[in-house]
């Protein structure tokens, strides 16, 4: 167990929705099971010999999706899903994968039979698509290449796709820059800034194995990344908040980062002021801890496994 905590190690490790689905070429990497608690988790990512964290610990991984089924809503006709994108309850925005050929991609999915909230040929933005899963939620499908470059292009190879990023809205760009920087310790990769429609996104992770990115340059075949989304003016509107996707109705759950000492870098955390919803020390589970950023988003902190001497679970 490391005896100091360095933000050098940290991951952008998974981030947690509920509802299983496969299509996309992610692999089962891991499930736990809570019977009396009455849930299960599915923890999946890509692993094929190219992916970026091809046959590491699942702790030690970037960019894993980690799906809650809590037993018996397959079985309940009223229970929904909050997809973070319908009024009043926004928050969480979407996941994103990279794809080698982004046409034949998206056709490949529409071809299994789901349904797409924007298709490529869909309003002024051709270089992306978002699919909708069984529960609605929005998945976000980008190409690794430009899309002029992959036009006519038929195939498509799983085994080339990556878990980019998840895309969560923020009131206050200045805030939330500072906590996901200066608290967790992620770095800026890239800022888009989209002033005719008045926002701006932010693409934050952690350099890692996947090495330094100049900032602006190209995160695409990267995994792991954090999106930001500020719309100009939110920070000025008293009262303003986005939904966390842990009140009613429920849907989003958390980002979660993994730390080379658990107990070290929660008491930096606390040095540093954070605000919890759960410390090391607070119910059972002594092995996660969960702050709370500018939003109210929960951070899910977890044990990176390769620094430790047992078992996270």
């Amino acid at each position: 167990m490391a005896s100091t905590t360095d933000v050098k190690n940290f991951k952008l490790n998974h981030t947690m929705i509920l509802k299983f689905y496969n299509h996309l070429g992610l692999s089962l990497l891991k499930k736990l099971s809570f019977p009396d608690a009455k849930f299960d988790l599915y923890f999946l990512g890509y692993d094929a010999p190219g992916a970026v964290s091809h046959g590491k610990n699942l702790w030690d991984r970037e960019g894993l999706i980690e799906l809650t089924h809590n037993y018996g809503t397959e079985n309940d006709p009223e229970y929904k899903i909050n997809n973070g994108n319908v009024e009043p309850y926004r928050g969480f925005g979407h996941t994103c994968i990279s794809v080698d050929n982004i046409q034949a991609a998206c056709q490949r999915i529409e071809d299994a039979g789901y349904k797409f909230q924007k298709k490529l040929t869909d309003g002024k933005m051709r270089h992306i698509a978002f699919a909708l899963d069984p529960d609605g939620y929005w998945v976000e499908i980008i190409g690794q290449r430009p899309v002029e470059e992959t036009e006519g292009v038929r195939e498509t190879d799983l085994g080339t796709y990556r878990m980019n990023h998840t895309m969560i809205r923020v009131k206050d760009a200045e805030r939330s820059l500072e906590f996901y920087r200066e608290v967790m310790g992620m770095k800026l990769f890239r800022t888009h800034e989209a002033k005719e429609a008045g926002f701006n996104l932010y693409f934050l992770g952690y350099e890692g194995e996947q090495g330094a990115v100049v900032e602006g340059g190209d995160t695409a075949k990267r995994e792991g990344l954090l999106e930001l989304t500020w719309n100009y003016g939110t920070e000025k509107e008293e009262g303003f908040s986005y939904h966390d996707g842990n009140k009613g109705p429920q849907g989003f759950g958390h980002i979660c980062v993994s730390v080379d000492s658990l107990e070290k870098a929660c008491e930096r955390f606390e040095g540093l002021g954070v605000s919890w919803k759960k410390r090391l020390t607070d119910g059972r589970m002594k092995n996660v801890a969960f702050v709370l950023d500018p939003d109210g988003y929960w951070v899910e902190i977890v044990q990176n496994e390769r620094f430790a001497d047992k078992a996270n679970f």
